[in-house]
């Protein structure tokens, strides 16, 4: 099992990485949140490392913190989820909102990912509630309900929670008597 990768940094695109450990060109798959984290090509960098075998073939999984890559083990125990599913779903969410979700039974929040659907989700909370249930998660302030209507709106539309998300933070920041109507108006628009 290889742990961890430290080398310069080669290639970086959003979801693939290609570092230089000794002379060694690793190519390491990655979700979006971990593609913040990676500094720009010629710096040097450690990726947390899942080594995915399947099928004769190896591809390596790459993680900024230890909590994605345990998510990230625990969401391909999942029947139906594979690693290319697993870095989809981290890369609509955190590890810890999806610990959360899953520990409170959210599966309202689990299909609101991009590329998970109903029974997904509903597999996901079956599957992994018992790993997490001790799990405590950090209490984040409740949205007021206007806000979690107006992102309700926008994740029906079809459009992923983080940006929904981001789009409903920026216009009410600049904005926060504004009505839900014009909320989604105005989210819509930034999206």
């Amino acid at each position: 099992m290889i742990s961890f990768l430290r080398g310069k940094v080669i290639e970086k695109r959003p979801t693939q990485l290609v570092l230089d450990v000794r002379g060694v060109g690793y190519e390491v798959n990655i979700p979006l949140s971990t593609f913040k984290h990676i500094p720009e090509p010629g710096q040097d960098t450690t990726v947390l490392t899942h080594l995915w075998v399947k099928n004769e073939r190896m591809e390596l999984y790459g993680f900024a913190t230890e909590a994605e890559r345990e998510m990230f083990s625990a969401l391909v125990s999942v029947s139906g989820i594979g690693a290319k599913s697993a870095i989809k779903i981290l890369s609509g969410t955190t590890a810890e909102e999806l610990r959360s979700a899953v520990a409170e039974g959210d599966s309202f929040f689990l299909s609101s990912i991009h590329g998970v659907g109903k029974k997904t989700a509903e597999r996901v909370i079956v599957e992994l509630r018992d790993r997490f249930a001790s799990y405590q998660p950090e209490r984040v302030p409740v949205l007021p309900q206007r806000n979690r209507e107006a992102l309700t709106a926008l994740i029906s539309l079809g459009f992923r929670r983080r940006a929904a998300e981001e789009s409903v933070e920026r216009v009410v920041k600049s904005n926060p008597d504004i009505t839900l109507e014009d909320l989604v108006r105005e989210a819509l628009k930034a999206l």
